[in-house]
């Protein structure tokens, strides 16, 4: 083929591509719209149905735009692949046997509306597919600030803070386990990073306690860990350490005063033995000297100094 038959050829399927377009574009009345869901990062593929058992001779991906027209994504015409944007050209394939076109690296500006054509005779038979994106968020942050009776309040009270991030679509913070009628929303904040279009999800409620709970939040389908709040007081350790003190200090005092009655008692009973042994010398003392007095004078004049 001459370079000039094969430029009058890539004008006239240029011509025939854009006339089937603006077909496509006002004759969609009837299009059926499936959904596809996909999560960010993977891929998907858009199946184009056909009515017919004829081989197709064409098939397009148009994404929908409401302030523009329709924008051709990949598809070919008789056999003959068409030129494809430069964001779509590296990362979409087309299966002219299946009629699909494979899109990898899905990212938040690809969801939306779709139009899959196929041309039967000539003839295009549109489709409609609404892409959607979904982005698991993080295991949600969960954190506690719970105040003590009488710090400037009738009652125990805790400030609690939940927190996600890159997740998609915006989503909302949600408590299990607390009694909504005592919390109350002091801070709630979502924003969208520029780039990824993924969210980040902040919210701060405050609880007045009634009674003890395990509580947790959730962002999406991702749930935070449990945490316990608005606990019983227990007996404060200042207190428990200082009576343990004292109990320690009274079972001294105790063994102390046992230990000298003890040595007391048994220094006494000593004194008393040596008294005994006393007053029996005594005893035997005076016996003798009764003796010494009918036997001997000189021993009477002795009697005194016993």
């Amino acid at each position: 083929m001459s370079l000039q038959q094969r430029c009058l050829y890539t004008h006239s399927l240029v011509s025939v591509v854009t006339l089937l377009l603006l077909t496509v574009t006002s004759g969609d009345s009837d299009a059926v719209q499936n959904i596809i869901t996909t999560v960010l990062g993977h891929s998907v593929t858009f199946r184009c149905p056909s009515k017919h058992s004829t081989p197709a001779e064409g098939l397009y991906i148009l994404r929908v735009r409401n302030d523009k027209p329709d924008e051709f994504i990949n598809g070919f015409y008789r056999g003959r692949h068409i030129d494809v944007l430069p964001e779509y050209k590296d990362r979409t394939k087309v299966n002219q046997t299946e009629l699909s076109v494979d899109m990898r690296n899905i990212s938040v500006s690809d969801e939306g509306l779709y139009k899959c054509v196929v041309f039967i005779n000539s003839t295009p038979e549109i489709s409609e597919i609404l892409l959607e994106v979904t982005a698991e968020y993080s295991v949600p942050t969960i954190t506690k600030d719970c105040s003590k009776p009488g710090d400037g309040g009738a009652g125990k009270c805790c400030q609690l803070s939940c927190s996600a991030v890159g997740g998609y679509p915006q989503s909302t913070v949600r408590w299990t386990g607390l009694n909504q009628s005592l919390t109350n929303v002091i801070y709630n904040r979502s924003s969208a990073d520029n780039e990824s279009k993924t969210w980040t999800i902040n919210q701060t409620i405050t609880h007045n306690c009634d009674q003890p709970a395990n509580i947790s939040c959730a962002v999406g389908g991702a749930v935070s860990h449990t945490i316990t709040i608005c606990e019983t007081e227990s007996f404060p350790s200042v207190v428990i350490a200082a009576i343990a003190v004292v109990l320690v200090f009274f079972l001294l005092l105790i063994s102390v005063v046992v230990m000298k009655y003890y040595f007391c008692g048994r220094q006494t009973s000593e004194r008393g033995y040596e008294e005994a042994d006393f007053d029996v010398s005594l005893a035997d003392c005076h016996s003798q000297l009764q003796h010494l007095k009918e036997g001997d004078e000189t021993l009477r004049r002795f009697a005194p100094f016993c």
